[in-house]
């Protein structure tokens, strides 16, 4: 898979995980419909994430959120599904002042993928 970050620079990635909301390659994450109101992808590369949290979606962490600004630091990009998913993920990234929350399709495969990536915070 080839594709173009935000700064411009192409990579190329193999894909280890895709769904209608995610995408994860090698070296970086794809929010899928991440913008409003254009539904423009966001890339932001793992290397640029200080680390994800994941938790039981709740009604106080964005289970209702279905796009767009949550708590005034953290932006859900948008799934129209939330309400029924059963986790949330909180990445952190380096350098901005605005986390992502965002929910996937099959979310134990996702938080395997991302403790194996050394990604996911614990405790």
């Amino acid at each position: 898979m080839e594709s173009q970050t935000l700064s411009g620079k192409k990579m190329n990635s193999s894909t280890i995980y895709s769904d209608h909301l995610v995408s994860i390659t090698d070296d970086q994450m794809i929010f899928k419909q991440y913008y409003f109101p254009t539904m423009r992808e966001k890339i932001v590369r793992l290397v640029d994430i200080e680390n994800i949290s994941v938790q039981p979606l709740t009604i106080g962490n964005g289970k209702l959120r279905l796009h767009g600004t949550g708590k005034i630091k953290t932006w859900y990009p948008k799934d129209n599904n939330r309400p029924g998913r059963d986790k949330v993920f909180f990445a952190t990234l380096k350098n901005q002042w605005i986390n992502i929350g965002f929910t996937v399709e099959n979310s134990n495969r996702v938080e395997k993928i991302l403790k194996d990536k050394k990604l996911l915070k614990t405790g």
